[in-house]
């Protein structure tokens, strides 16, 4: 059973999972999917055809335009922003010049971060505050500043990783091993 906040207004034609929580004065639109156990924050816009997976976290003051596909385990921080659009103009009908942005499972984009459309975020990259992401992620990277830099590798838990002369690091909660390889990641353990 899903919490819908009585100020939240959920469109006709949504697809809504269990156990999601819609909090105060947000609006989910028509043809917006959205899977199991999810929090949608107070103040969220979810654009028509959007695609949320399951177990993701959108906190307050976020919107997520059409375009935008989220995996599973995501978290999107408190008024972080998407974009759809390469080159908006208010007078200029762009609907059909929409760029689709996908965050792949895991990832976590920080408060006030900005990411503009057409770029792919790979599974459990951590975008730090306020960083502008203009580009691809690699999964597991950790990105920060204006325009987003990649200054190092984080586990699946969010833990920095520290890599040995063989390429190996691990993953400090959970001890899960990783390894860097051509300038990737990848959990082998």
């Amino acid at each position: 059973m899903s919490f819908i906040h009585e100020t939240a207004v959920v469109d006709e034609g949504c697809l809504i999972g269990n156990n999601v929580k819609i909090w105060h004065f947000s609006h989910v639109m028509k043809g917006a999917c959205i899977g199991d156990n999810c929090n949608i924050g107070q103040n969220v816009v979810v654009s028509p055809n959007v695609r949320i997976g399951n177990n993701v976290k959108i906190q307050n003051n976020v919107s997520v335009y059409t375009g935008v596909i989220c995996e599973d385990d995501v978290f999107l921080g408190p008024s972080m922003v998407f974009t759809n659009v390469i080159n908006p103009r208010s007078f200029v009908d762009r609907k059909s010049e929409f760029r689709s942005t996908m965050v792949r499972k895991g990832a976590s984009i920080g408060a006030n971060a900005t990411v503009v459309c057409g770029v792919e975020i790979g599974a459990y990259a951590m975008i730090g505050a306020g960083t502008v992401v203009t580009k691809d992620v690699k999964p597991f990277a950790l990105m920060v500043g204006n325009p987003g830099k990649q200054i190092g590798w984080v586990s699946e838990y969010g833990h920095r990783l520290s890599f040995d002369a063989s390429g190996r690091a691990v993953c400090p909660e959970t001890q899960s091993v990783y390894e860097l390889k051509n300038d990737f990641v990848t959990k082998i353990g």
